[in-house]
């Protein structure tokens, strides 16, 4: 976006944006961070301290107008506090400073406010030895080679993660076998059970989940622990169509942004305490599915979705092996589109060759978690934008999808189990 974009009607937002303060960088900075949001711009903060107060203050951006704005007002925020006082900067404070910004451009403050903060503790990692925040390094050993700001981003992804039970992502081996209509209802489905439960679509080019729940226009907002995922009837849902001010734009990004942007989203997301985060993740093995299987260390297993014909038989073996490659638990395989129901009668018919993703799975050594039938009624249901599964849904396809839902629960109990936590039921 260009600077001419953002048209601010706030006499000290155009100010700012216009004219920033405090615009470079400091040759011998005691803190420094950069940082890229969800939405591609970077933002660069350098603090000179001294006697424990940010003493100067810089910043840069690559970004449009209201990147500008909210870095400089940043600088001019925190200039003179103490490093501690800094840690707490909002992006709330940016925007009542600023006089408000146009909706789609607040969460530009969110990572100016997100990167001051980095700053700081990066000043107090070379003062201290400690980060400034609440992370334990104990817990996350620095890696080889690892430098000062990968291992602070690398541990506030740890810290966020750690707070969520069960982590699963959904794969498949091609599109257009319904993996995203699956990850959709078997959230809805864990949501059902009375689970604590959120969805991130890290689907860059295709962010379907908003439309598949009628949450199109809905937009992310910010707080002081950071982005807020929207929330639908208690199920947490964040995808980068949220930030799409134009529904119809094409996402063209390369692989090193589509990562980074996905490390946002896992790093920078307050999601809080759940008991399952599910992950719909493009199709393939690519950079998207690449990212996410590295980045969150701790990934309780990957759920694979295919459909009965050969075709996507021969695709769902690779993501079998890219989650083999990367020592990550195939929690079972799923096979959609198995069969038709007939709208009238409710009978079940088979209009496609059938029985593919058993044959791969007892092939390939894993669970066949079951077959899921064309319905309809589940297109119908992703137009409207509502989840197919719903309590008084007692189909065919919603059963199969609540069965499968069923074998996470289980493994919930058993992790529970494990670790001496009361058992459900």
């Amino acid at each position: 976006m260009g600077r001419e974009e953002a048209d601010f009607n706030p006499s000290v937002a155009r100010t700012h944006a216009e004219h920033p303060r405090n615009y470079g960088m400091i040759e011998k900075a005691d803190g420094h961070a950069r940082i890229k949001g969800p939405c591609g711009d970077t933002m660069e903060f350098w603090l000179a301290v001294s006697d424990g107060r940010l003493k100067r203050v810089t910043f840069i951006t690559d970004g449009c107008g209201s990147s500008l704005a909210c870095g400089s007002i940043a600088t001019v925020l925190v200039e003179g506090r103490r490093i501690e006082e800094a840690l707490s900067m909002s992006q709330e404070e940016i925007l009542d400073s600023l006089g408000g910004l146009p909706t789609e451009f607040e969460h530009c403050a969110l990572l100016a406010a997100n990167t001051v903060q980095e700053a700081c503790r990066d000043y107090l990692a070379k003062k201290t030895g400690q980060s400034g925040s609440d992370f334990c390094r104990d817990t996350l050993p620095r890696q080889v080679g690892e430098s000062e700001e990968d291992y602070l981003e690398r541990l506030q992804l740890h810290t966020r993660m750690s707070s969520i039970r069960n982590k699963i992502v959904v794969l498949s081996g091609k599109g257009g076998v319904g993996k995203s209509t699956v990850a959709v209802n078997l959230a809805a489905s864990l949501r059902m059970a009375g689970k604590k439960v959120g969805l991130l679509d890290v689907d860059i080019h295709g962010p379907s989940v908003p439309t598949m729940l009628g949450l199109e226009n809905s937009s992310i907002a910010g707080s002081r622990e950071g982005l807020v995922p929207v929330d639908l009837e208690g199920l947490k849902v964040m995808s980068l169509g949220f930030m799409l001010i134009d529904q119809d734009e094409a996402v063209i990004w390369r692989g090193p942004r589509k990562t980074e942007v996905i490390k946002q989203f896992l790093k920078d997301v307050a999601w809080g305490e759940l008991d399952f985060l599910v992950i719909d993740s493009p199709p393939g093995t690519g950079d998207e599915p690449l990212a996410v299987c590295q980045m969150v260390e701790d990934l309780d297993g990957a759920l694979v979705v295919t459909t009965p014909q050969k075709v996507a038989a021969v695709d769902v073996r690779k993501s079998i092996s890219f989650c083999r490659e990367l020592k990550i638990p195939v929690i079972g395989l799923v096979e959609n589109m198995s069969g038709f129901v007939c709208p009238k009668c409710g009978e079940s018919s088979r209009i496609l060759r059938s029985g593919g993703g058993r044959r791969v799975a007892d092939g390939m050594g894993v669970p066949f978690l079951g077959e899921i039938p064309i319905d309809p009624a589940i297109a119908e249901a992703s137009d409207r934008g509502r989840a197919f599964v719903c309590p008084d849904n007692s189909s065919l396809a919603s059963r199969s999808l609540r069965t499968i839902g069923e074998s996470l629960l289980r493994i919930d109990e058993l992790k529970k189990a494990e670790e001496g936590g009361p058992v459900d039921g």
